[in-house]
């Protein structure tokens, strides 16, 4: 129901910028954050009479939001659709949660505050339980394990709920799809148990494993000894995958900055883009954790005309 695709941009052998692939993910992303965030830069740089557009697909702000309160809440009240994340006050992504609960009637609900009575979910706000029929996931699987974060429930049981993406599709639609890929503006990408030698430019290429968020466990231009340290029966979740170079093609008070074009999708009847993520930095990878100590890097938007 959501997929984001993350590209690079790159140049090719004739100097011109080519989008690459970097990653996709079935899972969603800043839907509600992403509008307000493009309509402030046009308020506060005063950019109203260039007729820039940040919706895409023909979508305005009243009919994106009738598609996403189709996707997140369906045919339910909105108290019984919940946002689930893991701890959300504590989440960098904390200010989508409170405009997903302005947008849509949706709040944000802790996972480990979610309890099972036979198949029926529920929680308790303001001394009284509240039915849980639908659920806009959040939670990250390896977030989950790697902090040991005990569930009143298991989503693999046979629960009376409805899924507004089922965690499922995080594990299909990912690095996983990318081996499968065959296009000119996918990097040459192998599932490290299936490599059949290892290329002796290993610096032109990059380690991933596969179900890994925010660039966790990611080694840039990794060396055989750290390809030889994963064990075996753990390389079937692993991708080697050709190494792009970034061009710094936004320049900032601080030199040339690095630019990432997420795509996101909401899928309901068709695959249907919604709005862009600009990703800046300078650093090794994009994202927060890996651009720390810098100005002028992080997420903005993107607009254009029509």
């Amino acid at each position: 129901m959501f997929v984001q695709v993350d590209f690079g941009l790159v140049r090719d052998a004739r100097g011109e910028l080519q989008p690459k692939l970097v990653e996709l993910q079935a899972f969603p992303s800043l839907y509600a954050y992403q509008g307000p965030l493009a309509e402030a830069y046009i308020d506060v740089y005063g950019l109203e009479a260039l007729g820039l557009k940040y919706f895409l697909s023909g979508l305005e702000a009243s009919s994106y939001r009738e598609l996403l309160r189709r996707a997140i809440v369906g045919a339910h009240d909105p108290e019984n659709v919940i946002l689930m994340e893991i701890h959300p006050l504590e989440q960098k992504t904390l200010p989508d949660f409170l405009l997903t609960e302005k947008m849509l009637g949706v709040r944000a609900v802790d996972i480990v505050d979610i309890k099972k009575e036979g198949s029926q979910l529920y929680y308790e706000r303001g001394g009284k339980r509240v039915p849980i029929r639908r659920i806009y996931n959040r939670a990250i699987v390896d977030e989950l394990e790697r902090r040991q974060v005990k569930l009143g429930f298991d989503w693999r049981d046979d629960l009376d709920v409805e899924w507004a993406g089922h965690p499922n599709w995080y594990f299909r639609i990912s690095k996983f799809s990318i081996p499968y890929l065959q296009h000119k503006s996918v990097p040459k990408t192998w599932f490290l148990d299936r490599l059949e030698e290892i290329p002796p430019d290993l610096e032109n290429y990059a380690l991933k494993p596969l179900y890994s968020f925010a660039g966790l466990g990611v080694v840039i231009a990794p060396k055989k000894e750290d390809i030889a340290a994963i064990p075996v029966e753990k390389r079937p979740y692993y991708i080697l995958q050709e190494r792009m170079h970034f061009e710094p093609v936004i320049a900032t008070p601080f030199g040339g900055t690095k630019a990432e074009v997420r795509v996101m999708y909401v899928w309901l009847e068709e695959l249907t883009p919604v709005l862009t993520i600009i990703r800046m930095g300078r650093g090794l990878m994009m994202g927060v954790d890996h651009n720390k100590n810098m100005e002028w890097v992080g997420a903005s938007a993107g607009f254009f005309l029509e």
